[in-house]
């Protein structure tokens, strides 16, 4: 994605616009990301940032409570939004002459949410409902303990979905001030992918968006995630079909010299993924050196790592399913016997070629929609700057095989590492 197409523009009240014309096809994109996620909650609070993505589907006086999903179906748009550690956005996909339809919404709710008390306790209900359907899931236990005993002083040790007794007590005067909190032009970048021409659509931002009043100063943050001083180990008993390990260790941020780098060993390990927060879970590379190793040689049902973007230094996570004829223990040495291999005796430069190949590939690929093109320049400018899209290429090429080996070796040690098993209880095996 060339910068050279990416225009930029602040409006007074501190908004930043990001546009980008992409005349390919009739459509437009319309992101608002706010700079606020659970790295923004205090105890006693978990969850609130994701409990407030739910209240602003939940109408205003212009839009009411499902207004939207009529509005935009009838248009032939999508919409959604999402939380994440360090974002909350949301976005409207449209045929490109509905546009302004998202721009309209966007302006709107970011000052006119209405919370109502009867919607606060409806959504009480659905956001508890979706912790307890995660909390089926043995893996998420697993995870959310993982993280949990990684983070004693960083917020990140929280669940993004929160915990039950906070989404208990919560109350929706809670939720307004964290709305009226962080829900600021001045803490939103607004990000437009599409078939249009620039000027125009900035006059259109302009009539939304300049008079929105600008917040005052955001609470500061201060938590920074001391040096781990040795492994952890943390070991979960619950129904469940199979025995699970993940081994998580404290990793660099995006921001840091070594991201690209870890991104390689990433994908050395598990074959390339996105560069988003949704770039972790268990797709199969059958080329990658943890399928090689566990699932070919049928120790695990699934073997993967993950390394996501993050603001602040976050975890490089191991993750394997144990077949039913294996321990954990045994995963767990399988996994470590391979970052003991790269620590030892690195990579080859073939190897580093195929992987760079797969990341390119990947980034290309998230060029050809405007959704996801909106996706990575809004992800980016809310995690470092926007700037970094047309640089993760060079990036990416400028790393050579022993700078894979020696990040393996710096950061993928026993002092850094937290090591989780998952064994089911004896009554979930029948």
């Amino acid at each position: 994605m060339s910068l050279d197409s990416v225009h930029s523009h602040t409006l007074p009240n501190g908004l930043l616009v990001l546009t980008k014309e992409a005349h390919s096809a009739p459509i437009a994109t319309c992101w608002v990301w706010y700079r606020v996620g659970s790295r923004n909650e205090r105890s006693g609070l978990t969850g609130i940032s994701h409990w407030v993505e739910h209240m602003l589907f939940n109408g205003t006086p212009t839009f009411p409570k499902g207004y939207l999903d009529r509005v935009i179906a009838r248009n032939g748009g999508t919409f959604n939004g999402f939380t994440w550690l360090d974002y909350t956005a949301y976005f409207e996909t449209l045929p490109a002459e509905r546009l302004e339809l998202g721009l309209q919404i966007e302006s709107d709710r970011m000052v006119n949410a209405l919370f109502l008390p009867e919607e606060v306790e409806r959504e009480r209900t659905v956001v508890i409902s979706e912790l307890e359907g995660y909390e089926n899931q043995p893996e998420n236990w697993l995870s959310e303990a993982v993280v949990a005993t990684a983070f004693v002083a960083h917020p990140y040790h929280n669940p993004v979905i929160g915990y039950k007794s906070d989404l208990l007590a919560i109350t929706r005067d809670d939720l307004y001030l964290h709305y009226q909190t962080y829900y600021k032009p001045n803490n939103a970048v607004l990000v437009l992918v599409g078939d249009f021409e620039t000027d125009a659509v900035l006059q259109k931002v302009e009539h939304y968006f300049a008079d929105l009043p600008p917040g005052l100063p955001l609470p500061p943050f201060y938590a920074v995630e001391p040096e781990p001083q040795g492994e952890k180990r943390v070991t979960i008993r619950r129904p469940g079909a199979a025995e699970h390990v993940q081994i998580a260790y404290l990793a660099p941020d995006c921001r840091h010299a070594d991201f690209a780098p870890l991104v390689i060993l990433d994908a050395v390990l598990s074959g390339a993924r996105p560069l988003t927060f949704s770039g972790g879970g268990t797709q199969t590379n059958r080329s990658a050196r943890l399928y090689q190793a566990l699932v070919e040689t049928q120790l695990a049902n699934y073997a993967v790592s993950s390394y996501r973007p993050s603001r602040d230094p976050f975890i490089f996570e191991l993750d394997a399913l144990v077949r039913t004829e294996h321990k954990a223990s045994e995963i767990e040495t399988a996994l470590l016997h391979e970052i003991e291999k790269i620590q030892n005796d690195g990579i080859k430069v073939e190897e580093l070629a195929k992987v760079d190949k797969q990341l390119r590939a990947q980034i290309a690929y998230s060029y050809e929609r405007v959704t996801n093109q909106a996706l990575l320049l809004g992800t980016w400018e809310v995690l470092a700057s926007f700037k970094r899209v047309d640089t993760l290429f060079d990036e990416l090429a400028a790393v050579k095989p022993e700078d894979v080996q020696r990040v393996a070796q710096t950061y993928l040690t026993e002092m850094r590492r937290v090591v989780g098993h998952f064994i089911p209880t004896k009554s979930s095996l029948g």
